[in-house]
């Protein structure tokens, strides 16, 4: 049984490094998302995000290609690294409850 235990404490240790690096991968992102909006035939470009829980738009007038590219990649970016967090926070859930003798169906 202490092998087990072992293994699984060795898994949850991983687990919380991985889950560490995917934060720190987020932080590193641009805030936000790059929104275009056409009003009386003109584009504009704001910046949303949250802020306590409230949808903020910041104007940002003409934007490059290279911010536009940059917010798309971060966006994809983001969605790649939340997917992995959440899977890697359910595993830590898994190690947790199995080191504490629970039993998972």
């Amino acid at each position: 049984m202490g092998m087990i235990k072992g293994v699984l404490k060795k898994g949850l240790e991983t687990s919380l490094r991985m889950a560490g690096g995917y934060v720190r991968e987020l932080e590193k992102l641009p805030r936000g998302s790059l929104v275009k909006k056409n009003i009386k035939g003109h584009e504009y470009y704001y910046l949303l995000f949250r802020k306590n829980g409230k949808v903020k738009f910041i104007y940002k007038g003409k934007v490059s290609e290279n911010e536009i590219k940059k917010y798309k990649d971060a966006k994809k970016c983001r969605a790649k690294y939340r997917k992995l967090l959440s899977k890697v926070k359910k595993q830590i859930r898994f190690f947790r409850n199995s080191l504490r003798g629970r039993e998972l169906l």
